[in-house]
């Protein structure tokens, strides 16, 4: 099956749709990827939703990214591909494949709604202009789509029923390079690593706090990444010295950096959202041989059995409790990274991920046009 991967997606940034890409090329799919990266990353997005005034910058980067797009789709389209993936953040991409590409079945990866993250972050309300439109952008995103690509069940019930009926569960997974077996011993203190944009999803005052509970415990913490909540999580954590803030890590040194903890921190937030996701982090903190410590909501649940430790969302005792009882038990933790990394290795690596996709993708016309009829 030919594929053409299109949009203005960053896997740099957002490994998702570099794991679907690996996904069906593993799976002996041909994938050409016609992408036209937006310089613009999560934190400007955010600005441009609190400061509406300059949207303008988007629309005028969007339509430079636009141009060269439709240059490089007129000359992929000498072959034309069987299907098409508009990469992670496609909201707007997805339109111009729709006009770009009339015949082939487009596939919309809609990791996240534009409703849902700007309720998720205080910057719109039920009700509100900015939360009309953003549903708005929702659902012509949705609309432009004939597959709808989400990660977890608890999404897919939060689709219109018009969109349910074309969408198909995906996991996130994690990227091959991510994949190393945990060591066999551990040697000194227990180390803790998470990674993140520091928003409320993450959950990272509930981190902060509970850093400051384990300031006189043998374990050292490095946080990576910037965002929303940074400050305040560091302010939070100040107790502890042996907490170490990396602004960023590198994409290609991410993993080796991850594997080289004992365990990774997923999410802990009680927002909406974070009842419903599981977060790339986790699928990569399991691939890289970490015990994945994450809240205990139904979507994690069902994702992660007992191969990591689930804590209540939002509660930093919990959280510091958890870390102390895996420093003193070696036994313990080396179970735990075994059995999360057999997990990752069966269930989430780039080709078993996309399974669900490619086998509604060559569904027959008629199988999905009945879905449709039945609404």
């Amino acid at each position: 099956m030919r594929w053409l991967a299109f949009g203005t997606y960053d896997t740099g940034r957002h490994p998702r749709v570099a794991v679907l890409i690996q996904g069906l090329r593993d799976s002996g799919d041909e994938v050409t990827e016609v992408n036209a990266r937006l310089p613009l990353d999560t934190a400007g997005r955010v600005a441009m939703l609190r400061q509406p005034w300059r949207l303008p910058v988007l629309a005028w980067q969007l339509g430079a990214c636009w141009l060269r797009l439709i240059r490089a789709a007129r000359r992929a389209r000498a072959g034309e591909p069987d299907a098409v993936l508009v990469g992670y953040l496609g909201h707007f991409d997805v339109r111009l494949a729709r006009r770009l590409f009339r015949r082939p079945p487009i596939a919309l990866d809609h990791l996240v709604s534009a409703a849902g993250t700007g309720h998720d972050r205080g910057l719109s309300r039920a009700g509100g202009v900015k939360h009309a439109l953003l549903r708005w952008i929702d659902r012509t995103a949705l609309a432009s789509a004939d597959t709808i690509i989400v990660d977890t069940e608890e999404h897919l019930a939060t689709l219109p029923p018009q969109a349910r009926a074309r969408a198909v569960v995906v996991p996130v997974g994690a990227a091959h390079e991510w994949f190393r077996p945990p060591p066999a011993t551990r040697t000194g203190p227990l180390r803790v690593v998470f990674v993140g944009l520091f928003t409320p999803l993450h959950g990272t005052e509930t981190i902060g706090t509970a850093l400051a509970a384990l300031a006189g415990d043998d374990i050292e913490i490095t946080m990576v990444g910037r965002g929303q909540d940074h400050g305040r999580c560091r302010e939070l954590a100040a107790p502890n010295t042996r907490v170490t803030w990396l602004d960023w890590v590198s994409g290609e040194r991410l993993p080796a950096l991850v594997a080289g903890h004992d365990v990774s921190l997923g999410i802990f937030g009680s927002t909406e959202k974070a009842l419903r996701v599981v977060p790339t982090k986790v699928y990569q903190g399991l691939a890289a041989g970490c015990v994945v410590v994450t809240s205990d909501t139904e979507p994690q649940r069902a994702a992660l059995g007992d191969a990591a430790v689930l804590v209540p969302p939002g509660d930093p005792a919990a959280l510091a409790a958890t870390l102390r009882d895996l420093a003193a038990d070696p036994a313990k933790l080396a179970r735990l990274k075994a059995a999360g990394h057999e997990l990752a290795v069966s269930r989430f690596q780039a080709a078993a991920v996309v399974a669900p996709l490619r086998a509604r993708v060559m569904a027959p016309a008629e199988t999905v046009r009945n879905e449709r009829e039945t609404l």
